[in-house]
C-alpha cells in the first residue's frame, strides 16, 4: 500500500520554537502539515481562559488534515517543543490523493485507529477510580516502557502523584 506521507517528499519545511503558533484557530485553511521533528499540539482556548488540547502531532504525525473540508481550522496549532513541520496546500494534497487511491487508505487507516484509541480512552475517562483506569489501560496497551508512567497518567486523566501511588500500593 502507498503510503501517504510521500505528499510531503518534496516541500518546504518550516522550523517552529516551542510556543510558536502555527496557525489560529478562525483562521483560513489553506495547507495540510505534516510533523518532521517535534510535538505540535491541537488546542482550543476555553471561555474559562484554560486550554483544551485536541490533538498533539509528533514526528510523522498529520496535523490539520481533519480541516481538509472545512473554511477555517477550529483550534490553534502550537509547537509543544521546537519542532519541523512540512506543509502541502490544501488543494495540492487533496489532488495527491486522488491521483492515489492507496494512499488515500493508508491515510484512512490511521484515522481508524486513531478513532478506536480515543474511543477507548473515553471509556477508560469515565471510570471514576484510578485503579479502574490503571487496569483498563493496561488490558489495552501493556506495560509501558520504563520512564513512560508520566504519560499514561496523562492518557487516562490523572495527576502523576496519584498514578504513583495507585502503582506503589500495587506493590
Amino acid at each position: 500500500m502507498s503510503e501517504w506521507r510521500y505528499i510531503f517528499d518534496s516541500v518546504p519545511v518550516r522550523a517552529l520554537e516551542q510556543g510558536e503558533t502555527l496557525f489560529r484557530r478562525e483562521d483560513r485553511v489553506s495547507r495540510v502539515y505534516l510533523v518532521r521533528k517535534g510535538a505540535v499540539a491541537l488546542e482550543r482556548a476555553m471561555t474559562d481562559g484554560t486550554s483544551l488540547t485536541l490533538h498533539i502531532a509528533t514526528a510523522g504525525g498529520a496535523l490539520a488534515e481533519a480541516s481538509l473540508f472545512a473554511e477555517t481550522y477550529h483550534c490553534d496549532a502550537v509547537a509543544r517543543t521546537t519542532a519541523e513541520v512540512a506543509a502541502v496546500r490544501r488543494k495540492d494534497f487533496l489532488n495527491a490523493l486522488r491521483d492515489k487511491p492507496d494512499a488515500t487508505l493508508s491515510l484512512i487507516e490511521i484515522h481508524a485507529r486513531e478513532v478506536q484509541a480515543q474511543r477507548a480512552r473515553i471509556e477508560i475517562l469515565r471510570l471514576r477510580r484510578v485503579s479502574d483506569r490503571l487496569d483498563a489501560w493496561l488490558e489495552l496497551r501493556g506495560e509501558p516502557e520504563k520512564g513512560e508512567w508520566i504519560r499514561v497518567a496523562d492518557q487516562i486523566g490523572v495527576s502523576p502523584p496519584a498514578l504513583y501511588r495507585e502503582l506503589a500500593r500495587r506493590r
